[in-house]
């Protein structure tokens, strides 16, 4: 009897052996190397659950003492340090006033640097602000009108202790106030002391303003205390870097008068 194929027809393929065994005979996923690491992860995990169970009264705490020291820093700031400060800013306007009176005034300034300094018109002067409204700016800017009041009016002592108080980076006050107190250390001839704070001003902050004049009352007492050699150093500075400032108008005659 004849056979034939129909059109389409393959014959099925033999069924391929297996090799092996089935597949968890050919890789054992207990023993391996992944599985020890997430015994250990797991392992680990455990134990944090642990510890954190044991200790979740002092966890919680800790937490509770955070949030509560920064909802008081807030609340301070907006309840105590911003009205102060706004109270402190209203208060050393009328003494500022005097203080520029004073600084402009051709005779007889200082019975306006003393108004400035005690007050009047029912505001505190500046050694009222500098006490009250201690830590706030305005109380901080009174200590540096204080020292400045104090050295204009020739009590010199309290002007460097009112100067030393102020704190500032500002490139203008800080080499001014440091400058201040070599002026009174100057006046009260403390000669090193002085030298060393006015070279102290003049690298404070380096600008054409407070350096050369820094560095010229410098070099002036160096002249004084005879030290030319060091003296002509910072007039050569002045004459290379701030020939154009005030005190490099003339600075060629004090380099010849040291050398």
């Amino acid at each position: 009897m004849a056979t034939y194929n129909k059109r389409g027809y393959k014959a099925p393929k033999p069924e391929e052996a297996k090799v092996g065994n089935d597949f968890e005979e050919v890789v054992d996923v207990s023993n391996s190397t992944t599985a020890e690491v997430f015994n250990k992860l797991d392992e680990t995990a455990s134990r944090t659950e642990d510890w954190v169970a044991k200790n979740q009264k002092v966890i919680l705490t800790f937490v509770g003492v955070i949030a509560i020291a920064t909802l008081g820093y807030v609340l301070y700031n907006k309840f105590i340090v911003e009205p102060k400060e706004e109270k402190a800013t209203n208060e050393i306007y009328q003494s500022q006033q005097y203080f520029q009176q004073a600084v402009d005034a051709t005779t007889k300034p200082d019975s306006l640097y003393n108004l400035a300094l005690k007050g009047g018109e029912g505001k505190l002067g500046f050694v009222g602000i500098a006490e009250e409204y201690a830590g706030t700016d305005a109380g901080n800017l009174a200590n540096y009108y204080a020292g400045m009041s104090y050295l204009n009016i020739g009590d010199y002592k309290k002007a460097i202790s009112y100067l030393e108080n102020f704190k500032s980076e500002d490139a203008i006050l800080k080499p001014l106030s440091i400058g201040a107190i070599g002026d009174a250390l100057s006046e009260t001839n403390k000669i090193d002391d002085a030298i060393s704070h006015y070279k102290k001003a003049a690298e404070a902050a380096e600008n054409d303003f407070t350096t050369p004049r820094f560095l010229f009352k410098a070099a002036q007492l160096l002249v004084v205390s005879g030290k030319k050699a060091e003296a002509n150093k910072l007039f050569v500075e002045i004459k290379e870097k701030y020939e154009t400032s005030k005190e490099g108008m003339n600075i060629d005659a004090y380099i010849a008068m040291t050398e």
